[in-house]
């Protein structure tokens, strides 16, 4: 299972706002010289992540992005799904997803769930604060 750059982006932007104090706007700018993500990028990522109600944005000279939440209560799980919608490791499974013609028989389906229960665990224990403390904090790893 792979996350795309975007998954990966995200986060990164995520933790970059979260080792900022709570009331300050970074600009984009600033996390693309940090993180190394083109202004571009982050342009596109920005637009979910805000729909989610984990960002929020401020006008002018002094403005930018910030999160809407203490970084201990935004999960990565959060910031994910802001951007994917769902973490389902098989269509299957996803929120939207038809029935399935194969459910009733198929050999795998409780593979594929116990998998998604156990990345969802996963993602939605770990914090952006716990993320901000960790070694490597998310500045040039993922």
């Amino acid at each position: 299972m792979r996350f795309s750059t975007k998954d990966r982006y995200a986060l990164r932007l995520m933790v970059e706002l979260a080792g900022h104090a709570p009331e300050e706007f970074v600009s984009l700018k600033a996390v693309s010289d940090s993180q190394g993500i083109s202004v571009k990028y982050l342009e596109q990522i920005v637009p979910p992540l805000a729909r989610a109600g984990l960002l929020a944005s401020g006008r002018g000279s002094q403005g930018g992005y910030r999160l809407t939440r203490p970084a201990a209560a935004v999960t990565a799980g959060d910031v994910l799904r802001a951007v994917e919608g769902d973490l389902a490791p098989v269509p299957c499974l996803e929120e939207d997803a038809g029935d399935c013609p194969r459910r009733s028989g198929c050999r795998t389906l409780a593979f594929w769930e116990g998998l998604g229960a156990v990345l969802e665990q996963y993602a939605d224990g770990v914090t952006l604060a716990q993320l901000c403390g960790a070694p490597g904090g998310g500045k040039e790893d993922a």
